[in-house]
């Protein structure tokens, strides 16, 4: 059995340090290894990542991260990926990393993500040099999650994102920003592969449980969701859902 914490959107700023390093410190104990779904800063400041450092590292199990959108705020995301990376932080966009826990392999493979709306209601790689650069965007980092995903062979593998790959997580939300919260394309890359647990954040009013159109389980493990400093998922057991309660 392998034990994923996760937990998204935490928006670490000075005035949020010692919020979540209580529950932090028992992670131990409680999971191999925590992922974390974007948004780890409050505007993408260094300043913001140096605090989520502070708050985050250290925890004694390996810590695995994607950036999301508040994390590109200030357009300082490579020296907020540096800072991570120099405190033994892993920060993937497009790439994978393998954990090995337990005698297993654990890959994970991340990307933020972006927007573009789900069946019946997205946008179209049409028209406008606008719409075609939006939905390109979206196209091609989806691509490059699939590619990852089908890069490595594992014991369980999980894909982690910020922006959501399915609407099932993002019910709570209002519709019209459907399309700014995720993208059927993220879906259809993790059902490319054999993906065993899928995990975003982003969507602070959406719902905890999904799957994608193949079956995978998705989970939206954003702070205001799952209201704790982290969830704990089960692999290489009969059911991913079964969850370990961490306050």
């Amino acid at each position: 059995m392998i034990r994923i914490a996760a937990v998204g959107d935490v928006h670490v700023d000075k005035d949020v340090l010692g919020r979540f390093r209580p529950a932090l410190e028992e992670l131990p104990e409680r999971a191999d290894a925590l992922l974390i779904a974007g948004d780890l800063t409050r505007h993408g400041t260094v300043e913001e990542a140096r605090c989520f450092v502070t708050e985050f590292g250290g925890l004694g199990v390996p810590v695995v991260a994607v950036l999301g959108n508040h994390d590109h705020q200030s357009d300082q995301q490579a020296r907020v990926s540096d800072v991570l990376t120099e405190s033994g932080i892993t920060v993937l966009e497009g790439d994978t990393t393998v954990l090995e826990l337990h005698g297993h392999r654990l890959g994970i493979a991340g990307v933020k993500g972006f927007g573009g709306g789900f069946a019946g209601a997205s946008a179209s790689n049409f028209g406008e040099r606008e719409m075609k650069d939006f939905v390109g965007t979206t196209e091609v980092i989806a691509e490059r999650l699939e590619n990852a995903l089908k890069s490595i062979e594992v014991d369980a593998l999980v894909a982690l994102t910020h922006y959501a790959p399915v609407p099932d997580t993002l019910l709570g939300e209002p519709l019209e920003i459907y399309a700014f919260l995720g993208c059927y394309q993220l879906g259809r890359a993790i059902d490319a592969a054999p993906t065993a647990l899928a995990l975003h954040g982003h969507a602070h009013h959406g719902s905890e449980r999904g799957r994608t159109p193949g079956g995978v389980p998705v989970r939206n493990v954003a702070h205001p969701v799952i209201k704790q400093a982290y969830n704990v998922y089960q692999l290489l057991t009969e059911h991913v859902d079964a969850e370990l309660v961490a306050s």
